[in-house]
């Protein structure tokens, strides 16, 4: 089960990692002193808790230290970024050593920060080309400024998963490729019981779980600053053309305030009771880890998955998504770093360890060999999210200095837009640059 979605651009994980001191420094590959074949402790501070994920990473570990018997590891899981960020300033011999965090979007912080330390060195030392072994989009998300603080442990594609059977039901022969297409399939697979839903073809509102403005932006493919480092919002057509048909798909499933009334009564995201699982909604916008989750939920129709549709006039990039997922790094302040990065190395670059612990907990695999490996589980719901990860348009919400801030700031806009307080959208998106700047501008 991601945790990326939960936290990704979280007010409070942006909060804890707005304490790190840009004054913090660290070893690197060219400083280290450590020896890595010595007889070490490594702590190791990770975000998953599920009972199945944490059971995986265990044995991604006892892999690992069956190759390096030299090194042993103190795993520790659940830790929120707060609680890390806590331990990276006190330091000591309980301080991690090695970190996995959920919050993808304050990448930029942790190595504006010198929080991680940046591993370029440790890849050159290790003779790894990080371009021959990642995917361009996932290198975009880790590294900040040529500051590479971190690299890949698997990835989360967002596509559109839907409910088969009421395509059948309500003759619909294959998933929407385009904005338009989507919109008419929403409203045919609609049926409403007075002022609520029998079913809904969608949640299309912001605050639908996965359904973030940052997900549907994608595929306008928008260029979110421009090459002046300023917010770039109310220049790139594709934000405003976005709000205006996400807009539009609201006010012809019934309104913001219908569909919120609605949502109000839908179950966890994570539980059986999710409102897919349970066919309140026949289309979900999410990541790879729904089908596999709605078929342990004991859903009784049959399960599509698609790509998101793309806007009409780009019809020929259909197969594109958002990406993101998690990231691992080392804390700048270890004194075991060369040791740190072996563990960094096998859970990161190794093709057997990242095929086996994307196949334990449904993630997309972080390397360009593992999405090909023959021994990697693909079901035919799975391959569409393998898919939307190779896809050459696919993209991510670039790092910056303050985090993820500047995308809760657009969300906050986008939220407005959806409810009708705004009138005007582009000059609503202007005001939004301006504080995005600003804010950017602060945390430099």
């Amino acid at each position: 089960m991601p945790r990326t979605a939960r936290l990704t651009a979280t007010a409070a994980a942006l909060a804890a990692i707005s304490v790190l001191a840009t004054a913090c420094t660290g070893q690197s590959a060219d400083t280290a002193s450590d020896d890595p074949k010595a007889d070490v402790t490594l702590n190791f501070w990770h975000g998953w808790s599920a009972p199945s994920e944490t059971k995986a990473i265990e044995e991604n570990i006892a892999r690992f230290e069956q190759a390096h018997p030299n090194i042993k590891v103190n795993v520790t899981g659940n830790m929120t970024d707060d609680k890390i960020n806590q331990a990276l300033r006190a330091g000591g011999d309980k301080a991690p050593d090695v970190v996995s965090s959920f919050t993808t979007d304050s990448v930029g912080k942790f190595c504006n920060s010198k929080a991680f330390a940046d591993l370029n060195p440790f890849l050159r030392k290790a003779g790894i080309d990080k371009a021959k072994v990642f995917p361009k989009t996932l290198l975009e998300y880790t590294q900040f400024n040529g500051n590479q603080c971190t690299l890949p442990l698997l990835n989360d594609a967002y596509g559109l998963v839907y409910n088969k059977t009421a395509f059948a039901a309500a003759g619909i022969t294959e998933p929407p490729k385009t904005w338009s297409q989507f919109t008419e399939v929403a409203q045919k697979l609609t049926r409403t019981s007075g002022d609520s839903y029998e079913q809904l073809g969608l949640m299309p509102t912001f605050h639908g779980y996965e359904t973030t403005p940052m997900r549907l932006a994608a595929q306008w493919s928008p260029t979110w600053f421009g090459a002046d480092g300023k917010s770039n919002l109310a220049e790139d057509p594709a934000f405003a053309k976005m709000l205006a048909a996400q807009k539009d798909l609201v006010a012809k499933l019934g309104g913001y305030e219908r569909l919120e009334k609605f949502r109000a009564g839908f179950g966890d995201e994570w539980s059986a009771e999710h409102p897919f699982h349970t066919g309140k909604v026949a289309m979900q916008i999410d990541g790879e880890w729904r089908p596999a989750m709605a078929k342990e939920a004991g859903v009784t129709f049959e399960i599509g998955t698609a790509p998101l549709p793309v806007p009409d006039d780009q019809a020929a990039d259909y197969g594109k998504g958002y990406l993101s997922g998690t990231i691992m790094g080392i804390a700048s302040g270890s004194k075991k770093q060369n040791a740190a990065w072996e563990l960094v190395k096998y859970m990161t670059t190794d093709t057997e360890a990242v095929v086996a612990f994307a196949n334990a907990i449904h993630n997309v695999p972080s390397t360009l060999a593992a999405l090909e490996s023959p021994n990697l589980q693909v079901s035919p719901e799975f391959k569409t999210f393998l898919d939307i990860a190779r896809h050459p348009k696919s993209s991510t919400t670039p790092a910056q200095a303050d985090g993820g801030t500047y995308q809760l700031t657009f969300t906050d806009f986008a939220y407005a837009v959806e409810k009708g307080d705004v009138a005007d959208i582009p000059a609503g998106l202007a005001k939004t640059d301006q504080q995005i700047d600003t804010d950017i501008a602060k945390a430099k």
